[in-house]
């Protein structure tokens, strides 16, 4: 019976093949539709060796997904480059393999092959020669996430991989790195999040390994400070365009100053550190932002030249009060930009609930506080007992202190409307006439 995908395959205890796998997923029966013009399908010729389980074609993309399939081994080579010529991309994420050889015959019989995930595959403490590292050598992105890789065969997988572009070692316990005599001069992306890396000696080595480095992924790393000068910053990462430190454990300013040392650096992730644990989040954007003056993105968002302008200005006004010694080097420098700005003025923006007005009728003057959430007709049945008229024997009008003289008076005649609409202010008037009858 045939494997349609949807369902785990069915497994003996020494796994099953890699051509096993992909007769059954890809066969057209279970794999009908072509994908069209180069998009890599497959028509095996009639050179198929006698008994091959393919029996005359596979209808086969460039990318194979092979995730949690049961594979530890790679069985027959020659079916695997008959079948595999076209193939670029192959994920090989869960599943069984345990040996570098048997993974480094499925590699070496795709020519063209460009990404490759080993994700979730027991290599802890599995040695690697250096003629299965070979077979390596034209892949250009490469993950080893939660395989427990050892350092050593890292370094030995990278020094046969002369394309190399993209690494992937998250989740791989790793608490120490060692140096290599052998760089990776091509590297741009290296992706080792949730690993154990707290000393930033540790992290100094990927300067000299991938001297080409553009992004560095460190989250959930623990970090605890950044720790070399600013000379040898700018010499170990001198390409360095992007780095991600989230929920590392930064806890001084000096190591987010020591960011500004990376020539090249212009994107920053820095959520969930110590540091900015106590701060508001407005307060969070605008301090980093002020304290990386290249940095065009952060956290994922564009600063924009008017953010940056505010965040500058901001940071000057929240050091105002620090005595001399310990403003940070940043705030001299803003202050030579800007000067040393004043504090904002307090504005209170809450609308005004009450006003003390005036209220005029006949010959008597009264000082009554008003609420101004309320309607003409409340404000009616408050000024009976001030005026001692029924609500339908008078009629209202309100003076605007400021400018009656142009306008004159303005009447009330509007049962429904709110007086916050009038924008009635202390010390205005209001005048009540009786009506006539």
């Amino acid at each position: 019976m045939m494997w349609d995908g949807a369902t785990e395959p069915p497994e003996d205890e020494g796994g099953r093949t890699f051509m096993e796998v992909i007769s059954e997923k890809y066969s057209p029966e279970n794999f009908p539709y072509r994908r069209g013009p180069g998009m890599g399908v497959v028509v095996v010729p009639t050179v198929v060796p006698q008994g091959s389980p393919m029996k005359d074609r596979l209808n086969l993309p460039s990318v194979l997904v092979l995730n949690g399939c049961g594979i530890s081994r790679a069985g027959d080579q020659a079916e695997i480059a008959a079948f595999c010529a076209h193939v670029m991309e192959l994920d090989l994420s869960h599943n069984k393999l345990q040996d570098w050889h048997q993974i480094s015959k499925i590699v070496s019989n795709i020519p063209n092959l460009d990404f490759l995930n080993l994700s979730s595959n027991p290599l802890a403490g599995v040695a690697l020669e250096p003629r299965c590292a070979e077979a390596f050598s034209r892949v250009r992105r490469l993950v080893l996430n939660n395989t427990r890789v050892s350092w050593d065969t890292v370094l030995a997988l990278t020094q046969e991989m002369p394309e190399l572009e993209e690494l992937f070692l998250c989740l791989n316990e790793y608490t120490t790195v060692s140096d290599s005599v052998v760089s990776c001069p091509t590297l741009r992306l290296l992706h080792i999040t949730d690993n154990s890396l707290q000393d930033w000696a540790e992290v100094c080595k990927f300067g000299s390994m991938f001297p080409s480095l553009d992004t560095l992924v460190m989250a959930n790393n623990n970090l605890a400070s950044i720790q070399d000068s600013g000379d040898i910053l700018q010499r170990l990462f001198p390409n360095l365009r992007s780095i991600n430190l989230h929920n590392s454990g930064l806890n001084q300013w000096q190591d987010i100053e020591k960011l500004n040392f990376f020539p090249k650096l212009e994107e920053v992730r820095l959520q969930g550190i110590p540091l900015l644990q106590t701060y508001t989040n407005t307060e969070r954007r605008s301090l980093m932002i002020a304290q990386l003056p290249s940095v065009s993105s952060l956290n994922g968002s564009v600063v924009t030249d008017g953010e940056r302008e505010d965040a500058e200005r901001f940071f000057i006004r929240y050091h105002l009060d620090y005595p001399e010694e310990e403003l940070p080097y940043r705030y001299h420098c803003l202050v030579t930009k800007y000067g040393k700005l004043e504090p904002l003025a307090e504005i209170d923006l809450r609308p005004r609930c009450h006003a003390q007005v005036e209220v005029h009728c006949e010959d008597k003057v009264e000082q009554v506080n008003i609420r101004l959430d309320q309607t003409v007709a409340e404000l009616r049945k408050q000024l009976r007992t001030v005026v001692q008229l029924p609500t339908n024997s008078m009629r209202i009008y309100y003076i605007d202190k400021d400018i009656c003289s142009a306008f004159g008076p303005e009447e009330m005649k509007y049962s429904t409307r709110a007086l916050h609409s009038y924008s009635i202010r202390d010390g205005d008037e209001i005048l009540v006439v009786p009506k006539t009858k």
